[in-house]
């Protein structure tokens, strides 16, 4: 994210405070050396395992993993008739994912002949993430998708004084916020649970991951306001600092922060 989203050197406007300018395209593309072992498994088999496997960054878009076909199951891939165009990497052909009464329909393409600027794709296969029933990252089942090795998450602990209120109510007021930032979004004040006003939320039924914080569970206002604050009750080793903490960001709240104190 950090490469292809602005202001990343790879976006297609990468910001003016820069002392340096790139002859290329608008739309870029980036291939790079995934450092550690990548399986994905389908009704019960392994159907890719890699050591050899390839991120590609590109424009505006979260990294593709490409694999070697050499490290998929083709023994279990049916080529379909589906097709897809892309100006940049050239025409993609499809696969469905066939194992016993299971099928994940074109879950898996290639671009057998790429276009000259990205003829490195070739001989390359790339799966949809949410088709597979689970990824591994060495040992280690992974959601949601791979981590970008330039995608950062840091949470540190701030004396501002951050206040939540809605239509002048307070619904949290602390000292003792931890400020997490991440690669490409906004900072996010998460504010310790015993200095939220928490018998004024109920658990929702949202439910998001994020492979670099884990899962989050989303609380909404008694009186109906959806999903304005969420938690990770045990979050990924980057993120634990933030544990027994909630984030709000609703559009009927308003969210304070004062100064650092001195």
């Amino acid at each position: 994210m950090s490469l292809t989203m602005p202001p990343g050197p790879l976006a297609g406007s990468p910001g003016e405070t820069v002392n340096f300018t790139i002859d290329g395209p608008k739309h870029r593309l980036f291939m790079q050396d995934f450092p550690r072992r990548v399986r994905a498994r389908f009704a019960g088999e392994t159907v890719l395992d890699t050591e050899r496997g390839k991120f590609l960054h590109e424009t505006g878009l979260l990294p593709v993993l490409y694999v070697p076909e050499e490290d998929v199951r083709t023994d279990l891939l049916e080529k379909t008739e589906h097709t897809t165009h892309c100006p940049f990497k050239g025409d993609a052909a499809y696969w469905t994912l066939r194992v016993g009464d299971r099928a994940a329909e074109n879950a898996v393409w290639a671009y057998p002949e790429p276009l000259p600027d990205s003829s490195w794709l070739r001989g390359h296969m790339a799966f949809y993430w949410g088709r597979m029933d689970a990824w591994f990252d060495e040992d280690e089942e992974v959601r949601g998708h791979l981590r970008d090795p330039f995608h950062r998450v840091d949470a540190r602990a701030t004396s501002r004084r951050v206040r939540v209120l809605r239509d002048g109510d307070v619904l949290a007021d602390t000292t003792r916020a931890k400020l997490l930032s991440e690669t490409g979004l906004p900072n996010r004040f998460y504010i310790p649970a015993e200095d939220v006003h928490t018998d004024l939320l109920i658990r929702s039924g949202t439910r998001t991951v994020c492979p670099y914080k884990g899962e989050s569970t989303y609380w909404s206002l008694r009186d109906g306001a959806a999903d304005v604050a969420w938690s990770y009750e045990r979050p990924l080793e980057d993120a634990a600092k933030i544990t027994g903490h909630l984030s709000f960001d609703h559009d009927g709240l308003t969210i304070e922060a004062g100064p650092p104190a001195p």
